[in-house]
């Protein structure tokens, strides 16, 4: 990510902390991250893998959606890169990305939201795709749906795969 995204990034995470009323003590314990990390994202100056943005999405209650829509750039680490292409207005909240994974890569993701489900469509390549342990095999053309509150994770063979994801953040039922 350039410096732009970066602040802009850490401007956006510092607005919706302080909204929902966390410290930044609060919130970096939440997330499982060093007080000091996240003061340094908030600033605009630190390097958040896309572990620490999806658990800080959670910790927010926010779709990571919400988290990253200021981005106009993807984000991408180790082989794997995603970018926003749409942030649905209705109930329930769908998020819509594009994905690219590189070849003999394995995306291990944490739990969304309770509730939340994923859709992907491959577009090209070979994906072995779903939660963990119970993962499915696709090729182009293939769908697939899956609770993903639970880890999850994207492995693909000896060639990029590109896929259209959907995350579909569905509100948890009144007790």
């Amino acid at each position: 990510m350039d410096k732009l995204a970066l602040g802009t990034l850490g401007q956006h995470l510092q607005t919706l902390r302080l909204s929902q009323g966390w410290t930044l003590s609060q919130l970096a314990a939440a997330a499982g991250m060093a007080k000091s990390n996240l003061s340094r994202l908030e600033q605009g100056i630190g390097n958040p893998t896309l572990n620490t943005l999806w658990r800080l999405a959670v910790q927010l209650n926010v779709p990571f959606g919400t988290l990253v829509a200021p981005i106009a750039v993807p984000l991408g680490e180790d082989g794997v890169e995603v970018h926003l292409l749409d942030q649905g207005k209705d109930t329930p909240q769908v998020d819509a990305y594009w994905m690219r994974c590189a070849p003999n890569t394995t995306r291990h993701a944490e739990p969304h939201t309770p509730g939340a489900h994923e859709s992907l469509t491959l577009i090209s390549g070979r994906l072995e795709a779903g939660p963990e342990g119970a993962t499915t095999p696709l090729t182009a053309g293939d769908t697939l749906t899956f609770a993903a509150d639970r880890p999850h994770l994207y492995r693909t063979t000896d060639a990029w795969a590109t896929l259209l994801l959907s995350v579909i953040y569905h509100e948890e039922p009144a007790p």
